[in-house]
C-alpha cells in the first residue's frame, strides 16, 4: 500500500514536472514567437521610416532647385545635390529591406523609376540655371511636368506606405495574438500545475502564483493599449525573470512602434501643410510675375517721363500693397535726385537730395532701418521717421536711382522688390535711350541747337498757334560776319570754335520760349513766338550787342572779336502756313544788313522800304 502510495505520488511528481516542462517550453517557443513577430515589426518602422527620409529628401531637393533658379544662390544648388545622394541612399537601403517580401519589392523598384524621372526632371532646370539661363529654367518648372512627376512619385510613396503600414498591422496583430495564446496558456496551466503541485509543496504553489499573477496582470493591461507598465522585482525563478525581460523588452518595442506611428502622422501632417503652403506661394509669385510682366509692357511702351510715372504709381501699389513710397531718379547733371512717383500717400517724399545722403546708394545695395538705434539713418530720410527701406536701382552696374518705402520688408516683399526695381529701372533706362535718340535727330551735333528740320517742324506749328490765338509770331535770321575768314586763317577747328561760342551766346541771351536753330553752315534761325516785330527789334539788338563782346579761342589762341547779322520779320496773314514767306522776309531783312555793313540788327519792313 505504501509502496503504491509511493509510486503515486512519484507518478504525480513525474507528471508535475512533465507539466512543468511543457508549460516552461510553450512559454519559452511562445516568447521565441513573439519576439520574431516584433522583430518583423521593428522592420516594418524602420522601412517607413526610410520612406519618409526618402521622400523628404526629394521635397528638400525640389526647395533646392526652386530656391536656386528664384534667387541665383548657389547654396540652394549645392543642397540639391546633397539631398538627392541622401534620397538614393534611402531608396538602396528601402530595397535591400523589401526583399523579403515581393510585392513590397516590386513597388519599391516602381517607385524607384518615379524618384529617378523626378530627379530628372528637377536636375534639367538646375543645369540651365547653372548656364545663367534662369529664364529658360523658370520656364521649364512653369511646364508643370515636374509637378505630375511629384504628384505619381507621392501617390506611389503612400500607396507603399499604406501597404507597409497593412502589414505592419498585421505583424503587431500576430504579436498580440500570440501573447494572448500565452496568456492563455498560463491561466490553463497555472490552476493545473498549482492543484498538482499542492500534493507536492504548498511552497512551490506560492512561488509559481506570484509571477503568473504578475505576467497576467501586465498582460492584462496591454491588451487595453497600456504600454507604460513594467514588470519589476523578484519573479522567483530565472525562467519567470526571462520571462518577465522579455515582455519589458516586447513592451518597449511596441510603444517604440506606437511612438514612430505617431511621429509618422505628424511628419506626414505637416508635410502636406509644407505642400499647401509651398503651393500657395507659388501661384502668389506666378501672380506677381505676371502682375510685373503687364507693367513692365506698358512701361516700356510710355512715350513721356510723365506716362512712365504714372505706370508706376498704379503698378507697385498692386505689386507692394499698403506699402506707401516713392521713386528717385538722377537729374540730367547726376548730381541730384528728385522724385519720379509716388504712391500709397508717404508722408516723407523729399524734393530732393544729393546722392551722398543715401546709404542704399554709397553701398549699392539694398539699406533698411527697422527702429531706433538699429542701424545707421539715411540723411534724406527725417528724423521722426524709424521704420523705412532703401532699394538702389540698377541697370548694367550703373546706379540711376532709388526706390524708398516706408516699412520694413518681410522675406516675401524682398523678393517682390527686388523684382519690381529691376523692371522699373530697365524701363527708366529705355526711356533715357529713347529720349537721346529723339535729341539726335533734332540737334545740331556740333552747337547743340536744333538742327533745320526741327525748325521747319517748329516754324509750322506756331504759326498754326499764332492764327487759332491771332498772336504775333517772328523769326530772325542771322549769320556771323566774315565767317570764311576764321576758316582760311586758323582752320576749319576755329570756324567750329566760332560756332560753337556764337551758338552758347544766342542760348544765353534769347527766352526760353524762343527756339534757337543752327540753319546751316553760319547762319542761324530763331523763333520768337508771341512777340512783335518791334519788341523783337529792341531785344535782337541787345543780343548784337553781347555777341559782340565775345572773343572765342583756339588751344590758347584768340580768333579776334565776332560781329553778326540779324534780318527780323514777323508773320501776318496771307503768307504760307508753312513759313516758307515768312524766312524768306527775315532773310531779305538779314541781306539788307549785311548789304549796309554788317554787324546791324533789320527789321523787314525797313528791307522793303
Amino acid at each position: 500500500m505504501f509502496k503504491s502510495l509511493t509510486s503515486r505520488i512519484a507518478a504525480l511528481g513525474v507528471v508535475v514536472v512533465v507539466s512543468i516542462l511543457l508549460l516552461v517550453a510553450g512559454m519559452v517557443d511562445a516568447s521565441r514567437q513573439t519576439q520574431e513577430s516584433f522583430h518583423w515589426v521593428m522592420h516594418s518602422s524602420q522601412v517607413l521610416r526610410s520612406t519618409n527620409e526618402l521622400m523628404d529628401s526629394v521635397r528638400s531637393a525640389e526647395s533646392g532647385q526652386r530656391g536656386y533658379i528664384l534667387t541665383h544662390n548657389p547654396g540652394f544648388a549645392q543642397a540639391f545635390d546633397r539631398e538627392i545622394e541622401e534620397a538614393r541612399g534611402a531608396y538602396s537601403q528601402l530595397y535591400e529591406l523589401t526583399k523579403d517580401n515581393s510585392q513590397q519589392h516590386d513597388r519599391m523598384r516602381a517607385l524607384g523609376l518615379l524618384l529617378e524621372e523626378r530627379i530628372e526632371l528637377m536636375r534639367t532646370p538646375l543645369e540651365l540655371a547653372r548656364q545663367s539661363e534662369f529664364d529658360s529654367a523658370r520656364a521649364r518648372i512653369i511646364e508643370g511636368r515636374g509637378y505630375d512627376t511629384m504628384v505619381a512619385l507621392e501617390m506611389a510613396a503612400e500607396k507603399f506606405i499604406s501597404a507597409e503600414r497593412t502589414l505592419q498591422a498585421e505583424r503587431v496583430a500576430a504579436a498580440e495574438r500570440r501573447l494572448e495564446g500565452l496568456r492563455t496558456l498560463a491561466l490553463i496551466a497555472g490552476p493545473l500545475i498549482a492543484l498538482l503541485s499542492a500534493l507536492i509543496s504548498m511552497m512551490i504553489i506560492q512561488r509559481i502564483r506570484k509571477p503568473i499573477g504578475v505576467l497576467s496582470g501586465a498582460m492584462d493591461r496591454l491588451g487595453a493599449g497600456d504600454f507604460g507598465d513594467r514588470i519589476e522585482g523578484d519573479m522567483g525563478s530565472r525562467e519567470f525573470l526571462k520571462l518577465a525581460a522579455g515582455y519589458n523588452t516586447m513592451v518597449d518595442r511596441l510603444a517604440a512602434v506606437s511612438d514612430e506611428r505617431k511621429r509618422n502622422n505628424e511628419v506626414l501632417q505637416k508635410m502636406h501643410q509644407d505642400v499647401v503652403a509651398s503651393s500657395t506661394a507659388l501661384k502668389d509669385r506666378n501672380d506677381v510675375i505676371e502682375l510685373l510682366a503687364a507693367m513692365s509692357h506698358r512701361m516700356q511702351a510710355t512715350r513721356s517721363d510723365a506716362e512712365l510715372a504714372e505706370v508706376i504709381s498704379i503698378f507697385v501699389p498692386r505689386v507692394l500693397p499698403e506699402v506707401p513710397g516713392v521713386l528717385y531718379s538722377f537729374n540730367n547733371s547726376r548730381n541730384t535726385l528728385v522724385p519720379v512717383s509716388h504712391w500709397g500717400g508717404s508722408s516723407h517724399m523729399v524734393d530732393s537730395f544729393a546722392p551722398e545722403t543715401c546709404w542704399a546708394l554709397r553701398r549699392g545695395q539694398s539699406h533698411w532701418v527697422s527702429g531706433t538705434g538699429k542701424d545707421i539713418r539715411c540723411e534724406h530720410v527725417p528724423e521722426a521717421h524709424e521704420v523705412y527701406h532703401c532699394e538702389p536701382l540698377l541697370a548694367s552696374g550703373d546706379v540711376i536711382g532709388v526706390l524708398y518705402l516706408d516699412i520694413s520688408l518681410n522675406e516675401e516683399q524682398h523678393f517682390r522688390v527686388s523684382m519690381l526695381t529691376e523692371n522699373i529701372a530697365s524701363a527708366i533706362v529705355n526711356r533715357r535711350l529713347q529720349k537721346d535718340l529723339k535729341e539726335q535727330t533734332i540737334r545740331d551735333p556740333l552747337t547743340g541747337l536744333f538742327n533745320r528740320r526741327y525748325m521747319e517742324e517748329a516754324l509750322t506749328l506756331e504759326i498754326a498757334r499764332a492764327s487759332r490765338a491771332a498772336t504775333p509770331l517772328c523769326v530772325v535770321m542771322c549769320d556771323v560776319d566774315h565767317f570764311k575768314r576764321f576758316n582760311d586763317e586758323h582752320g576749319h577747328d576755329a570756324g567750329d570754335a566760332v560756332l560753337q561760342q556764337v551758338a552758347k551766346a544766342l542760348m544765353e541771351q534769347f527766352r526760353d520760349g524762343d527756339i534757337v536753330c543752327r540753319y546751316g553752315g553760319e547762319e542761324f534761325t530763331i523763333i520768337a513766338p508771341g512777340t512783335s516785330q518791334e519788341d523783337l527789334l529792341r531785344r535782337v539788338e541787345h543780343v548784337r550787342e553781347a555777341v559782340r563782346g565775345v572773343e572765342p579761342e583756339l588751344r590758347g589762341t584768340s580768333l579776334g572779336r565776332i560781329t553778326m547779322s540779324f534780318g527780323v520779320a514777323e508773320w501776318r496773314e496771307g503768307m504760307d502756313r508753312e513759313g516758307h514767306r515768312l524766312l524768306k522776309a527775315a532773310d531779305e531783312a538779314l541781306y539788307q544788313a549785311k548789304h549796309e555793313g554788317r554787324n546791324k540788327v533789320v527789321g523787314f519792313a525797313s528791307a522793303t522800304e
